[in-house]
């Protein structure tokens, strides 16, 4: 078996995401926890691993490889049983890669991290309407993609989806899901709360990154 060491932070929604995908593929790791508010992913130690200093980082036989987009493809294509996950088929492959830069431009950066950075690290609790709005257009993007499939990325589960929900659970922390309004969504990430490992690896850390974000008793402004 491959020793494999993944060092992240249970909050953190791409760390999440790589731990779906690890417990998907039934792959051991050990977990190395980076506290940031001790500032250890700028050690020198850690940013000779990853010189971006964020987390997740996978360590794989000396090997470096940081983003978890890039840890989730790379663990599927060098150890999955099958294509599944992250399939070979490039049109099929092109979707699945489609959805991943949704994540990381929309989802993650453009609505999680716009609105938690002044939050968390700058202590700011006035949170101007237009971000809101970008989580909404969000999950509007969302229900469209599940409209006629039950996955992200089209009939079956793939690591578009294990990165998408660690992030969109995360959202909830803003804008609550309205099941009468995303009805496809809703039903999505109750398929994705019904895998064995997804309390563990998505659920535990998302619940106290949540309880932190509503803890700030942000207002939201115009």
């Amino acid at each position: 078996m491959p020793k494999l060491t993944l060092y992240g932070l249970d909050l953190s929604p791409p760390h999440r995401a790589c731990v779906l995908t690890l417990k998907a593929l039934n792959l051991p790791f050990e977990y190395k926890s980076v506290n940031f508010l001790e500032k250890q992913h700028l050690t020198e130690d850690y940013l000779k691993k990853n010189p971006q200093h964020t987390v997740p980082t996978l360590e794989d036989d000396g090997h470096f490889i940081w983003d978890s987009h890039a840890i989730i493809t790379y663990l599927v294509s060098k150890y999955g049983k099958d294509d599944t996950l992250y399939p070979k088929d490039l049109l099929k492959r092109a979707l699945v890669d489609q959805r991943l830069h949704f994540e990381s431009g929309v989802v993650f950066t453009g609505s999680l991290r716009n609105i938690t950075c002044p939050l968390i690290m700058k202590n700011e609790t006035r949170i101007p309407q237009h971000k809101i709005d970008a989580i909404v257009e969000t999950y509007d993007f969302l229900e469209v993609f599940l409209k006629d499939s039950p996955y992200v990325a089209g009939d079956h589960l793939t690591v578009a989806d294990f990165s998408i929900v660690s992030t969109v659970t995360t959202l909830v922390a803003f804008v609550e899901i309205d099941s009468a309004k995303y009805p496809k969504v809703t039903a999505w990430i109750k398929r994705l709360e019904a895998l064995p490992y997804y309390h563990e690896a998505n659920a535990v850390g998302n619940k106290i990154f949540v309880d932190i974000i509503k803890s700030k008793n942000f207002t939201i402004v115009e």
